[in-house]
């Protein structure tokens, strides 16, 4: 006969005991957490991998949140700006718009297609230093590392 676990840890309990264990010095936890609003205001990541592939070494591509609502950055050529909207991990890019300066043709592939999928992007979770954006319909993920 199995007995059935008296206490299954809820991702509550998990979150609690990842917070505690380490303070008490004995275990820490690397779960990937969801990025409060307010934890991200004022940070800016630079942009890894688009579409499961590394970013062009030559042409970095950024996104920073100046400011609760607001996102900007570099999409690789021209600087973009819009809208964003965070709850819990969900999360909503809206109204971008961006320069219209001309570039090489690989940066200017590499910045269409890091736009379109930030409006694609549903999800995030953080990890540390890295940021991740899931994208809808199943597409690699965006991800990120914190610069500043």
């Amino acid at each position: 006969m199995t007995l059935a676990n008296p206490w299954p840890l809820s991702r509550r309990r998990q979150a609690l005991l990842c917070l505690a264990l380490p303070l008490l010095g004995l275990a820490s936890c690397a779960m990937p957490r969801i990025p409060t609003a307010e934890a991200l205001w004022g940070t800016e990541w630079r942009l890894e991998m688009l579409g499961g592939e590394p970013v062009l070494a030559t042409a970095p591509a950024t996104l920073a949140f100046p400011e609760a609502g607001r996102v900007a950055g570099l999409g690789t050529c021209n600087r973009f700006f819009g809208a964003v909207s965070l709850s819990g991990e969900r999360v909503r890019f809206d109204q971008l718009g961006a320069t219209r300066m001309a570039c090489q043709p690989d940066a200017m592939e590499q910045e269409s297609r890091y736009l379109a999928a930030l409006l694609q992007a549903q999800r995030m979770q953080r990890q540390g230093d890295t940021l991740t954006l899931h994208l809808a319909g199943g597409e690699p993920p965006l991800r990120f590392v914190r610069v500043k």
